[in-house]
């Protein structure tokens, strides 16, 4: 009996041990395949890289130079819009504001009455400047005949002929006191706001409102000296003196305006210089106070300019790829002055025969040795539709 549970228990342990080797080798075998197949990918890979490296070494990129030449940009200036006439109208007369003819933002025309300030004090001290005017009159009238009359001397005549000269001095300043109290519109315009109300005491010199004329409005903008300097010393590249506005909604002004006047100096702070254009604003669009850009016509000699998909950008400071003698290619930060549709007015980091990377910006790589074709500058801005003179 002992004997045979032995036996069984042999068997069962024979069985595990089998069962265990056939997982062990099940595990060495997956191990192989794994192996195998990771092997397998890190190749392919490998095989990858190097055919997509010998592409990149086979492919030939475009490279052209920068061309200098003449041209002529349109650049926009921020600009104050002023009307032609703006001027605060103000009192003066002390008194109650007692009359107010207008509202706020209404047009007026030359010679309409805006405000009244109380005439009564005004009105009576013309009064009797009128009756000393009528006395000195009669006083004259008498010395006369006596003097007619060898009665009084000329001399008295001479005296009463003052005091009456003297009585219509001070009727007329009276007559102008009065005229002051009925405040009217120097010429024709828009009311602005009125500060005042009705009944409000109302000081010598104190603001009523702002009239302005808006039929034409200046627009002042400030330019740099070498933009100043070009503009002066090339008036025949400029071509006329017209200038646009766009407004303050991005819309442009439907009226072409003419510079007039430049500043007699330059501000020291800014080393800027004001111009002043005048527009025509017929339909009273525009209004003092407002804002817009003056796009201005500027005449550039010997401008170096590249294409825009020349460059790349890193943190805000432009890059152009410039391939040296042995084809390799280094990265160089340059400096723009103008911005173009489609090109770039470069003001400093690059030279007119040096070569650029036009094409493949985002796929070299510093300091790498590329195989490239030159492309003529001129055709290559031609095929960007280059407006230039």
């Amino acid at each position: 009996m002992l004997i045979l549970i032995h036996k069984v228990k042999f068997k069962e342990l024979f069985n595990s041990n089998k069962i265990f080797n056939d997982l062990y080798h099940s595990k060495i075998m997956m191990k192989r395949v794994v192996s195998g197949v990771v092997l397998s990918a890190i190749l392919l890979l490998f095989s990858c890289n190097e055919k997509k490296e010998e592409k990149q070494e086979d492919s030939v990129y475009p490279v052209t130079s920068p061309l200098k030449m003449d041209t002529i940009i349109n650049k926009d200036f921020v600009a104050q819009i002023q009307s032609v006439k703006n001027i605060e109208v103000r009192a003066q007369e002390k008194g109650f504001l007692e009359k107010i003819y207008v509202d706020e933002g209404q047009y007026v025309r030359a010679g309409q009455t805006l405000f009244r300030i109380m005439p009564q004090i005004y009105q009576a001290e013309l009064l009797k400047a009128r009756a000393e005017v009528e006395q000195a009159s009669i006083e004259l009238k008498n010395a006369s005949t006596l003097a007619n009359n060898n009665i009084v001397s000329k001399n008295e005549r001479l005296m009463a002929k003052a005091k009456l000269d003297a009585a219509n001095a001070e009727m007329k300043l009276a007559q102008i006191h009065l005229s002051f109290t009925d405040i009217k519109a120097p010429f024709s315009g828009v009311i602005d706001r009125i500060p005042l109300k009705l009944g409000s005491l109302v000081d010598e010199g104190d603001l009523l409102t702002t009239l302005s004329d808006n039929t034409n409005i200046y627009t002042y903008f400030n330019v740099s000296e070498p933009e100043y300097l070009n503009y002066q010393t090339h008036v025949a590249d400029r071509g006329s003196q017209n200038v646009s506005l766009m407004m303050a909604n991005g819309e442009m002004f439907n009226q072409q305006g003419a510079i007039q006047t430049i500043e007699g100096q330059f501000d020291n702070e800014t080393g800027n210089i004001a111009f002043r254009a005048k527009f025509p604003n017929p339909e009273k669009l525009l209004r003092n106070g407002e804002t817009g850009k003056v796009r201005m016509t500027l005449p550039l000699k010997g401008a170096l300019i590249i294409p825009q998909k020349a460059t790349y950008e890193i943190q805000d400071q432009k890059y152009v790829f410039v391939i040296d003698r042995n084809g390799v290619a280094k990265s160089k930060n340059i400096k723009i002055a103008y911005e173009l549709p489609d090109i770039y007015v470069v003001s400093s980091g690059i030279s007119q025969d040096e070569k650029v990377l036009l094409d493949g910006v985002q796929k070299v790589k510093d300091d790498q040795k590329v195989k490239v074709k030159f492309q003529d500058p001129k055709k290559v801005l031609q095929s960007l539709k280059l407006k230039a003179e």
